[in-house]
């Protein structure tokens, strides 16, 4: 099988002319970009690192972070990306758990870094203008030079670091002959075709960035890179620069159509519309389908762990559903204990989703985890943590995380079936269902609600009553709150809203 750097070099053969790489003013040809590639990747070695170390970088969605990770590939070095908004705790554990001794940031991140590494030093690159600590990237990487493939498949491509919600982050690593096969799996799941251009927005700290880089190399498209996402100058690139395909998660599509400038963008050159990373509820779904009116709409559903879980690529045609197993998995939905891989549950019996860990996608363990290998890692197959269940046609549900399930009076209620509902009424701009202690009920559902304009709980809960969600399901309590509190790529932060980690109306809840 091809290593990542050889199949740069396939696009660098097959097109040398076409434009790879668009940040701001800078445009670059797959033969330009080689060119950078390789100077980074002599620059990396010149500082000391060879196959199989690992180098941390802090940087937002940039040229240099894209061509940093490509040199990495070439190199055989373990592309190890942090969430440039870390605090120095977090990037000195991830220093100190994957032994790197270089990091590569740039100036946003430069007080985090300061700190972190009082306590963990490691060799300083920065990227930017300012006065910072370590050697410039310019400096470090200066002139042109063709790249030399120096890894192999089966070598460590990166690893990711999952976002630790309960528990210090777990690092993720994945071979290169992993990331290529995910890479081709999303072509062909995405139905992709030579010259794609993509918006570069997801963080290429995120699974779903860097398959987005990836992919776009394996069809010689270009990759519009976007630093941090901002409505109105996405709306901009996908008009100026002729966008393809959009990959995002659900808020930022919501962002989109609810920015003023949306009704007089040109969007005509967006032929396919993705998503991953949460669901989308039902009237985002619907709003997308009637703006774009795409020729594919795809439902991806997968991890850092197994890129692909599931795949629906007629999203509209079924709201909610994830689709069925994809190109290189096996999936199953077992009892929510999870005490067996051939339990497998009944249609419409929800319980834990788990993969196949023989998938070519797949990782082969947490980095210095065993206990988390322990909880997950079982009888060959990966345990999600996820919730779901199979539909009489054999359609997957994913309802959410068996951590998020709600608990009320012995019933387990999904907030995602709940949140679907809630969107559809014409004054919820957005909505989050979370689980609150309840002295009689254990727990008691609560939907909090980014609204469009005035409307009741009164309202609301009739909404649900007149809809298909079962009775015990309905939320006791409105919370009208001005934003929904989420991590950077997305996805609701449910453990805010349980501690009161929210900001509210000045109006204040609403039981029912």
């Amino acid at each position: 099988m091809l290593d990542l750097g050889r199949t740069f070099l396939q696009s660098v053969e097959r097109a040398p002319l076409a434009t790879a790489i668009v940040d701001g003013e800078q445009r670059l040809t797959y033969a330009q970009w080689a060119g950078k590639v390789g100077a980074v990747q002599r620059g990396l070695e010149n500082l000391g690192l060879r196959a199989g170390d690992h180098l941390v970088s802090l940087l937002q969605n940039r040229m240099e972070a894209a061509t940093l990770h490509w040199a990495c590939q070439f190199a055989g070095i373990v592309m190890t990306p942090l969430n440039w908004r870390a605090k120095p705790e977090e990037i000195v554990h991830c220093l100190q758990d994957s032994g790197a001794c270089v990091l590569v940031y740039e100036m946003v991140c430069a007080e985090a870094v300061d700190e972190a590494i009082k306590v963990q030093p490691a060799t300083l690159v920065f990227v930017g203008k300012g006065d910072a600590a370590g050697t410039p990237y310019l400096a470090c990487f200066a002139g042109d030079c063709g790249p030399l493939p120096k890894a192999h498949a089966q070598d460590l491509s990166l690893m990711l670091y999952t976002s630790g919600t309960t528990g210090a982050p777990k690092g993720v690593p994945r071979r290169q002959r992993a990331e290529r096969v995910a890479a081709l799996a999303h072509v062909a799941q995405n139905q992709y075709g030579y010259g794609e251009r993509t918006l570069g927005v997801m963080p290429l700290y995120h699974t779903m960035g860097v398959r987005s880089l990836l992919t776009l190399a394996l069809v010689d498209g270009c990759f519009v890179c976007m630093p941090r996402f901002d409505a109105a100058q996405a709306l901009r690139s996908i008009a100026q620069e002729s966008i393809t395909h959009l990959y995002l998660v659900p808020t930022l599509y919501h962002d989109l159509l609810a920015h003023p400038a949306f009704a007089n963008t040109d969007i005509a050159s967006v032929r396919r519309l993705g998503f991953a990373g949460a669901p989308m509820h039902d009237a985002l779904l619907l709003r997308l389908q009637k703006a774009f009116k795409p020729e594919l709409f795809v439902n991806h559903y997968g991890s850092s762990e197994i890129y692909t879980f599931s795949i629906n690529q007629d999203a509209v045609a079924k709201p909610g559903s994830a689709g069925r197993a994809g190109i290189n998995t096996r999936l199953r939905v077992v009892a929510l204990d999870g005490r067996s891989v051939n339990a497998p549950t009944v249609p419409m019996e929800e319980g834990q989703i788990i993969a196949d860990l023989l998938s070519d996608e797949a990782f082969e363990g947490y980095h210095n985890r065993p206990d988390a290998n322990i909880k997950s890692l079982r009888e060959g197959w990966y345990f999600t943590g996820d919730t779901g269940y199979v539909d009489h046609d054999g359609d997957l549900f994913v309802t959410g995380r068996v951590d998020d399930m709600i608990i009320s009076g012995g019933e387990n209620i999904s907030p995602v079936d709940i949140e679907s509902v809630l969107s559809l009424h014409p004054a919820v701009d957005e909505v989050a269902v979370a689980g609150l202690k309840d002295e009689r009920w254990g727990q008691r559902v609560v939907a909090f609600v980014k609204r469009k304009h005035s409307v009741s709980p009164e309202g609301l809960d009739q909404h649900c009553c007149t809809s298909d969600l079962v009775n015990f399901k309905r939320p006791r309590e409105y919370v009208f709150v001005d934003e929904i509190p989420k991590s950077p790529v997305g996805k609701v932060l449910r453990r805010k809203l349980i501690s009161g980690e929210y900001i509210p109306e000045s109006r204040p809840a609403h039981p029912i």
